[in-house]
């Protein structure tokens, strides 16, 4: 069960191979030659199974799978459209959304969400129906309102219509104190309460290993900032996390708070080694959505390998990842490889996809 104080009505809420070539810096115009391999098919479509030879118990229903849409593309906006085709828009309609980038500096991407991801997304949303929009973050790595402002974001929030929202700046009545069963975390920690009044939460992160820790930056860690640095009484939640031998199980823990109806991950381009604001680039062209955080987070991992990353996020099987094997553990998402169904558009993104359930399917 989860701890809450003064959650009020907000506790429903908390239910629970590498033959791509590396890439250097992007240049103009620079495009990796596509693995060769045979592509899988286009687009998903069902199979009925065979029927039992004689009658018997039901067998137990499998579990449905986690649909990943990939699209291989150097074009962000192109990338996000293509996705939620695929994927299908999450329902908006007439809802106050929220909006969680990753604003965890003011680096370029993939230090922090490209402006082009964000207004691509922010466009749909309003297409899909959207009350509200609500772009909302907290900054690990500087003053989330001056990275806010360098980034442009208050500009862009003036000429598409969107609400923005400084989670630094909110008060003590509102972060809702949550402990997750079996926490690492010593006394819970603050999760911001907008987040959980939100009529649909929507998550767009970037595809980049992590130096201090986490081993990597995907759709579980880019929930950290939705997590208050500093409680009232002055405790240092982020300063718990980092110095934590279990900081890996302890991001996947704060995803047990609430339940993402949509996240993106732009893999344009990566960081293979370093993060999260600068690191070793590459070219991944890629743009992956779905709902399930543990099947995008496997496939990222996936991809960094393809590319040739670190050793802590190339050792042992993906789902061995500590993130990962955490978040499974608390049932915040699929628990193994062959649970994930890519949903792919053309040619160049099918082979991507061969080759990414290709690493998922190894053994490290």
């Amino acid at each position: 069960m989860l701890a809450l104080a003064g959650a009020g009505a907000l506790a429903p809420m908390l239910a629970a191979c590498r033959a791509l070539p590396e890439a250097g810096p992007p240049t103009a115009g620079a495009t990796p030659t596509p693995p060769p391999l045979s592509p899988t098919p286009a687009a998903p479509s069902a199979t009925s199974p065979a029927p039992a030879p004689s009658p018997g118990p039901s067998p137990t229903p499998a579990p449905a799978p986690a649909r990943v849409a990939l699209v291989r593309t150097s074009d962000r906006a192109e990338g996000v459209r293509r996705a939620l085709a695929l994927l299908g828009m999450p329902p908006v309609e007439g809802k106050a959304v929220l909006l969680k980038p990753n604003f965890n500096s003011a680096d370029p991407a993939p230090g922090s969400t490209h402006n082009d991801t964000l207004r691509a997304l922010v466009e749909a949303l309003w297409q899909g129906g959207a009350r509200s929009i609500t772009v909302a973050d907290r900054s690990g790595m500087g003053d989330t309102r001056r990275v806010m402002q360098q980034k442009g974001i208050f500009a862009l929030a003036a000429e598409l219509g969107f609400e923005t929202l400084v989670l630094d700046e909110l008060g003590p009545e509102d972060w809702v104190p949550v402990q997750p069963p079996d926490s690492h975390w010593s006394r819970g920690f603050l999760f911001a309460r907008p987040i959980l009044e939100a009529g649909a939460v929507i998550q767009t992160g970037c595809l980049k290993t992590h130096r201090y820790g986490g081993h990597f930056t995907l759709s579980l860690k880019n929930s950290v900032g939705m997590v208050a640095k500093y409680g009232p009484d002055g405790y240092n939640y982020m300063g718990e996390l980092h110095r934590s031998p279990h900081q890996r199980k302890m991001i996947a823990e704060i995803n047990v708070a609430y339940r993402p109806a949509l996240v993106v991950l732009d893999g344009v381009e990566a960081f293979v080694t370093g993060g999260p604001d600068r690191g070793k680039r590459v070219l991944a062209e890629v743009v992956l959505a779905g709902t399930d955080r543990v099947a995008l987070d496997a496939v990222g991992v996936a991809v960094l390998r393809l590319f040739g990353t670190t050793p802590e996020v190339e050792r042992g099987p993906v789902f061995a990842q500590e993130q990962i094997a955490r978040a499974v553990a608390l049932g915040l998402g699929v628990s193994r490889p062959q649970d994930i169904l890519f949903l792919t558009d053309d040619t160049l993104s099918a082979e991507y996809a061969a080759r990414v359930q290709e690493i998922l399917a190894g053994a490290g």
